[in-house]
């Protein structure tokens, strides 16, 4: 990791936005875990999607119906979740805010 890559200062980084109400902020990483902020509008969809990263869900903000494997739960601020490899899992976002994910592996599917 470059010495510039080891502190993530959030206000000199843009959002990147995915559309429909969803954006996102990869922040620090290296080969093995990767931290990404993602900002939900009210009622924005996280598409039901799965990938082979281990990832750990930390609300910041906000609330969310999120499902894991077909198991839906309600999640507010100061909660987090796991999603094992490889699950299927979404989420919908009932009150507007913010998640934190971390992934391991990093998702080299996100960086330019």
């Amino acid at each position: 990791m470059e010495p510039d890559q080891l502190l993530f200062e959030d206000s000199k980084h843009p959002w990147e936005d995915l559309g429909e109400g969803v954006r996102r902020k990869v922040m620090s990483y290296n080969a093995d875990v990767m931290v990404v902020k993602v900002q939900f509008e009210l009622h924005a969809i996280g598409t039901t999607h799965q990938h082979p990263h281990t990832q750990v869900t930390y609300v910041a903000s906000g609330v969310f119906e999120y499902t894991v494997d077909e198991r839906t739960y309600t999640i507010q601020s100061g909660d987090s979740c796991y999603v094992p490899p490889n699950a299927v899992h979404g989420c919908r976002c009932i009150a507007a805010g913010v998640l934190i994910d971390i992934f391991s592996p990093m998702r080299e599917d996100f960086l330019p």
